[in-house]
């Protein structure tokens, strides 16, 4: 796992593409039906996103971040309170990042 110092020295797009990329590896495995793999992905990618989260300089998204781990989190858990495909997770950490 990085270090939190040197995860809050990277821009918010950097953040945010190393989010999509546990979330891709995450739909990957997904796909291969291994599920431990799949869950250690989706734990890098959420663990990401708590550092992000206490990123101050992220203060104003901090509302949407936050719902986007909730989003997140229901992929991990399969409560399926959400209908959004990892597909879709995955393209909006790339968008938010080509957006910066």
């Amino acid at each position: 796992m990085i270090a939190p110092q040197r995860w809050h020295q990277m821009s918010l797009a950097q953040q945010m593409g190393n989010i999509g990329s546990e979330l891709g590896r995450a739909r990957r495995w997904e796909v291969k039906k291994d599920r431990k793999s799949r869950d250690a992905a989706l734990i890098r990618a959420l663990a990401l996103l708590d550092l992000t989260l206490n990123d101050r300089r992220w203060h104003a998204r901090f509302r949407e971040l936050a719902r986007f781990r909730e989003v997140v989190s229901d992929w991990f858990t399969a409560s399926a309170a959400y209908d959004i495909s990892p597909e879709v997770l995955e393209e909006y950490c790339t968008q938010f990042a080509l957006h910066q």
